[in-house]
Formats: structure tokens, sequence, C-alpha cells
């Protein structure tokens, strides 16, 4: 139907004017203390809300109270709402009900909790309803703890979940799934796994309080109809409901999340993540938080999209929300109150929970500005945080990050190496190019893919985080399961652990990509169980109506059950692959020669008629290596080497810094496969 002039002049107009109303607000900025906090014998609540009527603060003595204690709130002339208790009321659990226009004529309108609460209660049920908590702080004993100071050119990343790790029964620790279980010792599972691997840095997946529980399957509540999450579960965590607050079912020693109880109420999650991250400190490992700011929970009654969704969210013409995150909405970080709350996130987490560094969810999706002032203020506290991103989401630039000193996720490393689909988008390691890949790529890979190559993205090597697996997509192995033609995606896997054992195929090309990656210059990360070439496989559970059970997992979001844990048992069954990332790692933490060379260091071999045959040389501070790869699935490739004796370190079966046998004159490398040898 087509539309008159003057009915879009209206339209323009009415539009116009709500986007003149939400741009007034950015006047807004206060200094004070926010949330809730203890001074001078008194108990301070403080909220910003510029667009709202109303506010009023109910307490409430226990955490199963529903009544509770009404006081209205007073408005200063910076729009914070505040009211004061005598006393210092440590325990207390509070919310707020928000009036907006229209809503003083409601019979209800739900509790909000405090955006800046450092603990909250959380109900477990649909839209996980909350309460905050008036916090004691400050009284920790830190043992003299600090933040690891490191050089980002040694980061070995683990991306990990808090329960995947230890909430498996192979992990034999004592409290499966929790922070403390995490840090059990004497255990497969857990800290003293991670500490053999040789990693230096784990990276949490999201740990600030999130929303579990999604909607009812198949069901309408508060105008969401679920259609694609039979688990009704979200287990990676990227629906944040408190930035401040860590999640309080990693401190419940529980097989399962328990529906209809609450969690979180004795606040113990935050003494417990403080003794997780000061006993990784103390092995030499450094915490990282998967952090995300550019959306908040879509599973959530009572949070910042009723306390006042236009200060803090983008709004279209309509005031309906902008969702180029795709996950209902996005954060206006952009407004200087939503800018000042993820800064004080962040310093927060450092100062409170001394966390090393940070990785951004769809990372430009965060306003430029805040980008800078956030990385600013963070290394005016550490110099040394290190700060990722995910650069994608309202775009994609990990040049802009670079830029501006962050690090980023290097997806084109990623797809280069083993592709970007297993079915119809093949990379290197299976000789195959993919997308814009070619020969001289790869060797900017190896480089740092830094901007002085063509197509580089980083202006320092170390600010490229080299990665072939990550939480999203299938695991590596299951990649090269799917892409060597030896398993089917549709297939149902009756045995999995006949599954897990990798082929000789399969064997090779986990190998041929492992090596690649810690040989390269930039930062490194691995997922959890990629060394063992975990495979997740959909678990048969009989509650739940899922078609898929028993095939293969490319988006495991929502399955807290044992398609995402560890299964260490699994280790036995490709212990070959296992040693080898480990004598990898070894191998990169002992010679710096593979983290700090510089460009011209690296001095690439002329191959002729094998493309996909890559040799160079490496020399740093008197040691010299010689790398070599054929990703040729058909072809031997023969090498020449310079003159001299050589020590074999890594060939097809092993890895390490010990030699396997002196070399010289040349060397034959059969299909898929790689070494690396050193000057004797």
């Amino acid at each position: 139907m087509s539309t008159t002039g003057k009915s879009k002049s209206r339209i323009t107009l009415k539009h116009v004017k709500y986007l003149i109303k939400l741009k007034e607000l950015d006047k807004y900025f206060s200094d004070k203390k926010l949330g809730s906090f203890v001074e001078n014998g008194k108990t301070f609540f403080r909220l910003f809300a510029p667009s709202v009527l109303k506010v009023m603060l109910y307490t409430f003595s226990s955490v199963e109270d529903t009544e509770g204690v009404i006081y209205e709130m007073i408005k200063d002339e910076n729009a914070v709402w505040e009211f004061s208790l005598e006393g210092e009321n440590y325990g207390l659990f509070y919310g707020y009900r928000v009036y907006h226009t229209g809503d003083l004529l409601t019979d209800h309108v739900e509790l909000s909790i405090d955006p800046y609460s450092k603990a909250v209660a959380t109900y477990n049920t649909y839209f996980n309803p909350r309460k905050s908590i008036v916090l004691k702080e400050n009284d920790y004993d830190w043992e003299g703890d600090n933040w690891i100071e490191r050089d980002w050119r040694d980061f070995i990343i683990y991306e990990m979940h808090m329960r995947d790790m230890t909430a498996h029964q192979s992990s034999g620790v004592s409290k499966p799934g929790t922070y403390q279980g995490l840090i059990e010792k004497g255990k497969p599972g857990g800290i003293d796994y991670i500490k053999s691997l040789g990693i230096n840095t784990v990276e949490l997946l999201p740990s600030q309080e999130f929303g579990n529980i999604e909607s009812p399957y198949e069901e309408s509540l508060h105008g969401k109809y679920n259609t694609w999450n039979p688990y009704e579960m979200n287990h990676w965590g990227y629906m944040t409901a408190a930035f401040f607050a860590p999640e309080a079912y990693y401190s419940i020693n529980a097989r399962k999340l328990e529906w209809n109880k609450w969690y979180g109420e004795s606040a113990k999650q935050i003494n417990d993540f403080k003794d997780m991250v000061k006993v990784f400190h103390k092995e030499g490992i450094a915490v990282m938080m998967d952090v995300v700011y550019n959306h908040i929970s879509e599973y959530e009654l009572g949070n910042l999209k009723q306390i006042d969704k236009e200060y803090y969210f983008r709004l279209n013409g309509k005031g309906n929300f902008i969702s180029e995150s795709h996950t209902g909405n996005d954060f206006k970080t952009e407004r200087p109150m939503s800018r000042r709350m993820i800064i004080d996130s962040i310093l927060y987490w450092m100062k409170e929970y001394h966390i090393d560094g940070f990785r951004f969810d769809l990372a430009r999706l965060i306003d430029w500005e805040t980008v800078e002032e956030t990385f600013r203020q963070a290394r005016m506290i550490n110099p040394n945080v290190i700060f990722v991103a995910e650069p994608w989401g309202g775009g994609y630039d990990p040049m802009g990050f670079s830029l501006r000193g962050w690090g980023s996720w290097n997806d084109q490393f990623r797809n280069g190496i083993k592709g970007e689909n297993p079915t119809k988008g093949l990379g290197w390691i299976f000789g195959h190019w993919y997308a814009h890949n070619n020969y001289e790529r790869i060797k900017s890979y190896v480089r740092g893919t830094i901007s002085k190559d063509e197509h580089g993205l980083f202006q320092k090597k170390e600010h490229s985080v080299n990665y072939l697996e990550s939480h999203d997509g299938y695991t590596l192995a299951d990649f090269i399961r799917i892409g060597s033609g030896e398993a089917d995606p549709e297939k149902i896997i009756e045995n999995i652990d006949v599954h897990t054992k990798l082929t000789p195929i399969q064997l090779k090309l986990n190998k041929l990509a492992a090596l690649f990656l810690f040989t390269s210059q930039g930062m490194i990360m691995v997922h959890e169980g990629q060394e063992f070439a975990r495979s997740k496989v959909i678990f048969p559970d009989p509650k739940v109506q899922d078609n898929n059970k028993g095939k293969m997992d490319h988006n495991s979001y929502e399955k807290d059950n044992e398609t995402n844990y560890l299964n260490y048992n699994h280790i036995k069954i490709n212990k070959e692959l296992h040693d080898y990332y480990k004598g990898l790692i070894t191998l990169r933490n002992r010679y710096d020669v593979f983290r700090k060379a510089g460009h011209n260091e690296i001095k690439f071999f002329d191959v002729k008629e094998n493309s996909f045959a890559l040799g160079y040389s490496i020399e740093h501070e008197k040691n010299i290596f010689l790398i070599f790869f054929n990703s040729n699935p058909q072809k031997e490739q023969e090498f020449i080497l310079p003159e001299g004796e050589w020590d074999m370190l890594v060939n097809s079966e092993e890895a390490g810094i010990e030699s396997l046998e002196k070399i010289s004159s040349k060397i034959t490398l059969k299909p898929s496969t790689g070494l690396v040898l050193m000057k004797n």
C-alpha cells in the first residue's frame, strides 16, 4: 500500500520529536556513588533514572518476603533517586519499583534489581525474579595477591566455562560445577589439569550474574514465545543481569539448577569467586572474564529495561528496541551514565576481584569513546591489563580496536586455517583456500596478521588473538571429523567413546592445525577440551524434546548437561593429541622466538609447485628454528635445509623440547604434516 506525502510528513515529524527527546537525556550525568552502601551509620540507596516519574524502594528482611517495607525516593537535579535508612543494614534485601507514564494507573509494576548490585538473590523460575542485597565489602583477605604482570605476547589463553570444567563425574571433584570445585587440588579436572597443560591464562565464559532460565518451551509468557529452546536454559551466560555481581549458581553444590528455589541469598558467591582467583594467581595463572555490555538479559523482568528503557537502550523512531546484537536489545553505551556504568563495572572487577583482563562480547556495538575511555581508566589501575574484543556486532573492525590498543579475536586466522564451514567452506589444513585466503595470506598469519602485510588487521602482532576453536560453533575436532568426510553431522552417534577416537587422518589434521597455531606470532587461545579432540555430542536427556539428540552440536549455548561438560576419560582415548598440545605449549613457553620474533626475523623458503607447502626460518636472540608445513593432502614435499645439523623437536608424532633426532641436508614431509627443527 502506498503512503501519502502528508502521512509521511506526520510520521517523520513524530519520529524527529521522539529522537530529540531521547537526545535531551544525554545532558544528565552524576558523579555520585550509586547502588547501595553504608556510610556514617546510614544505609544509602541511589538509582540513576532520568525518564521516570516516581521510584519506590522496597526492603525485605528475608529473601522470601513478598510485601516489603516501602519508601518513596527523592530525585536530585541530575536524575539520581535517593533514600537512606538509619543503621548499617548489611544483608538487607531490596529492589525498586519504577513508575513511568501510564504505570501510575496499573495494579502492578515489576520489582527491579539495583543495576549496581554487588550481589543478588535469584528465584529459579521463568524470567529470573531477583532481589538486590546490601553488601559489606573490602573485608576479604587476599594474602598479598595482586594482578599477574604479563607481556601480551606471552599469553596462552584457555577459554573455559565454569561448570564445564568440573561438572562431569570424571573430574573427580567434590563440588562439581562450582568456583570451589574448580580449584580443588589433586583431582583429574580443574586447576591441576589446567596447570598441567602449561596454560598461563584462563578466560571465564560470562560469570557475571545472568539469566539462567529462558521462556517455557512452546508456550507464551510475557510476550515471549519459545520455539527454539526445549531446554529452557541458558548455559553460556550471554544474558547478563547484573554487571557487578558474580553468578550465584556457580557457588551451589548441586548437580543441576534447582527450580523454584532461591540462589545467592547468602552472597557466598563473592568470596568463592575471590578464592578461585587467588588460587589461580598462586599458580601463576591469570584470570580473564568474558563480559557482555552490548546488551542485557532478554529473559528478565525487573532490570534496566523496566528502570529506564529510553535512557539505557538504542531505540528506533517508534520506541522499540534496536537489536543488532540479535539478542532483543542493544545497550546505549554512548549515553554518559551508560558509559560510566561500564567503566565502573570493569574497574570494580579489577579492584575487588583482581581480574587481569577482559574479553568483550560483540564489542563493535560499544561506541568508540567508551572503548577508549574504559581502556584508559583500566590501565591507570593496572598498566598490563589485557583487553580483547570480539570485533564484530555493529560492523567488523579489528583494525579499529588495534588502533586503540586493544587485542581482538582473529577470525580471519581461524577461517583461513581450518575453514568457515565443514561441509562447504574448508581451509588450509584440508588443502583448500577459504574465501580470499592464499599463500601470502597464510604467511601473514605466521607473522601476526599485522597491517604491513596484505589484508593485515593489527598494528602489533600481540593484538591478534589466534584461535581455531571457541565456545561457538563446532569444536575443532568435530569440524575436522565432518570436513574429512569421515563423520556425518546428521548421523546419530551410538557410541561416543568410539566416535571420539580420532582416525589417522583426523589426528594428522588436528596436529597440523595445532602446530600452525602455536608457532604463529600473536596471542594464543584454545577452547576447553580442544587439546584432546573433544566432541560435543548432544546428550540424550529423556526429559527434553530435542530432535537432534545424539548428533554433533554446533550451538550448545542452552545445554547444562554432558553435551558441554568435559569428560576427562576422553583424554586417554586421544592421549597422543593431548600430549602433542602439551609439547607445543612447552615449546612455545620455553622459546620466545615463537612469541617475540620481529617481522624481518621470519624468512620464508621459496617453494615450487606446491602452494600448500610452507617453510620458514625464524631467528631471535641466538635461537634459530626452521618450521615446515605440508597441508597438501595428495603429495609429499621436500625441503632443502640450510647448512649444519638440526635437532628435530616436533614431527608428525611428537612435540616438545627434547631432540627426537638429528637431521641435516634435507627433509621430506608427508601429506598433512609439519615439523620444527632447532639449530644444534
